[in-house]
């Protein structure tokens, strides 16, 4: 009876198991949905078979293993989506494959090969790894052995000397190395810490604005809660992660205050570049104030607070000395300059890493928390150790945020729904519906209208379809399918490049 089915959808079930090879006999089928649920095993082969399908959607099951090379020999199929499984291996390149706009594999980070356009790594590396192994003869093996015993005593030495020296700077306040200022200082420069000039507080204290002779300039002043648990260690991270660190996609700090307030209590402070045009978070959730129209960003000033960011990330991960993982990434702690620049702040929670011969060793002075809910990794409240690739989960959920206005635990959100399924599921092709309307509203060059309904324009669409596609990957379940921050700088470099051409034509 099968055998006569042309068309036959049962997405968005609960239905598990492997597919069926027994579903290659259903000759007639054209349009096959299988979305949606959790099915597992391999693609089979059997599929084939179907000479006339037309119409192939696997996406989001649990299928694993290879892209089966028959696949590329169904000469009728138009459209093949398998996102958000785990398949890994060569993507063919001939049949529907050679199509970049006719298959989608988004969320398969172990794919390789196939057509430049779908920019997927190459897989002839693994292949040459695997073949010079099997060059080894047995006695460069047993030099090799023998070579890294002795090269392992000498590393050996060289790591404790370089923790004893290590441990030695954590313990010691680095701040010592920085100018310092006074606490009368920063009492006259902000009127007394008057709430006329609080302009925002974090995890460990409240930020003033300031005006300080000695920078002759208006100055933000990060004061520490010192009867917090972890504030003191707070002060000394940040210092030590922010005393050497020199980007122009990341917060200054001008100078520091480690003294006694005038009730002789322990006071420290950090003083940094003002920001006029105040946090991300601001632009993102305004506040309508006396009857004016609140202040956006358009698409242009998004995607560029999104390449700072990244921008920023990439030198924390890979150009400092120390690797270091912020561990607190979100809209109010990216702030926004006069010229509309982004830079990442508050490294109150950061850790720094020291890498010593390839093994990352974490510093001991770090604190317990480990970011902030909504933008931490579900890893970290199972009891992970922060990594780069939590870094890059926060990052995803703040690329979602910005595109569509919406708060990772929005109130919104029902039956467990959160800010990474909200946009899946109308991904890639009705993203209208989850912009933030304040794009679609406001930006003349974002949408068309047509008749009583309003469409993405091609173009914009395309860029739009690109930056969310960073935004989920990044934020998926699993830290091995995240992106890396050096591939999101690459296709950022991409995007940028076409919203320009765009915008030029």
């Amino acid at each position: 009876m099968l055998k006569h089915v042309f068309w036959l959808d049962v997405s968005e079930n609960h239905l598990s198991g492997d597919i069926p090879e027994t579903i290659g006999e259903c000759i007639s089928l054209e349009h096959l949905s299988l979305q949606g649920n959790y099915f597992n095993g391999t693609i089979p082969s059997s599929l084939v078979s179907l000479k006339g399908l037309r119409y192939l959607d696997l996406s989001r099951n649990k299928l694993y293993g290879p892209i089966p090379d028959v696949m590329q020999n169904i000469s009728s199929l138009e459209y093949l989506n398998v996102s958000f499984n785990m398949l890994e291996g060569e993507v063919p390149t001939n049949g529907v494959f050679g199509n970049a706009t006719q298959v989608a594999i988004i969320g398969n980070n172990k794919l390789c090969g196939g057509i430049a356009q779908l920019h997927l790594p190459p897989c002839d590396i693994k292949r040459r790894k695997h073949t010079k192994h099997h060059k080894f003869k047995l006695i460069t093996l047993i030099i090799s052995v023998v070579s890294f015993l002795l090269v392992l005593s000498f590393v050996i030495t060289i790591y404790w000397i370089r923790k004893i020296n290590r441990k030695r700077s954590f313990d010691s306040p680095t701040i010592d190395q920085l100018a310092k200022i006074s606490y009368h200082d920063l009492h006259r420069g902000t009127d007394g810490f008057s709430p006329g000039n609080l302009i925002g507080s974090g995890s460990f204290g409240s930020v003033y604005k300031a005006n300080l002779v000695s920078e002759d300039h208006v100055v933000a002043v990060k004061v520490l809660n010192l009867q917090k648990k972890g504030a003191h260690k707070s002060f000394i991270i940040e210092c030590n992660a922010l005393k050497n660190v020199r980007h122009r996609n990341l917060v200054k700090i001008l100078t520091c205050c480690s003294s006694t307030d005038y009730k002789g209590q322990e006071f420290k402070a950090l003083v940094f570049d003002y920001m006029k045009n105040g946090s991300l978070e601001q632009w993102l959730h305004p506040r309508e104030e006396n009857g004016e129209h609140p202040r956006t960003l358009d698409l242009n000033q998004r995607l560029n607070t999104i390449i700072d960011v990244a921008s920023a990330l990439h030198y924390l991960h890979h150009e400092c000395e120390q690797l270091i993982l912020h561990c607190d990434l979100k809209p109010s702690n990216v702030l926004i300059d006069n010229d509309m620049v982004s830079h990442v702040s508050d490294f109150g929670i950061s850790r720094l890493i020291s890498a010593i011969d390839g093994t990352s060793q974490m510093d001991n002075s770090t604190i317990e928390i480990k970011g902030t809910v909504g933008y931490a990794p579900p890893e970290y409240g199972m009891g992970s150790e922060v990594s780069t690739c939590g870094d890059m989960y926060s990052f995803g959920i703040l690329v979602l945020e910005m595109l569509t206005g919406r708060r990772p635990i929005d109130e919104t959100f029902e039956d467990g729904q959160n800010l990474h399924n909200f946009v899946s599921i109308s991904f890639p092709d009705n993203l209208i519906k989850v912009l933030d309307p304040h794009l679609v509203s406001g930006d003349a060059k974002v949408v068309i209208e047509d008749g009583n309904s309003e469409n993405l324009i091609t173009s914009v669409e395309e860029w739009l379809v690109s930056l969310f596609k960073i935004g989920l990957v990044c934020s998926m379940e699993s830290p091995k399918e995240r992106l890396n921050i050096v591939d999101v700088n690459r296709e950022l470099s991409i995007i940028k490049k076409a919203f320009l051409a765009g915008e030029i034509n």
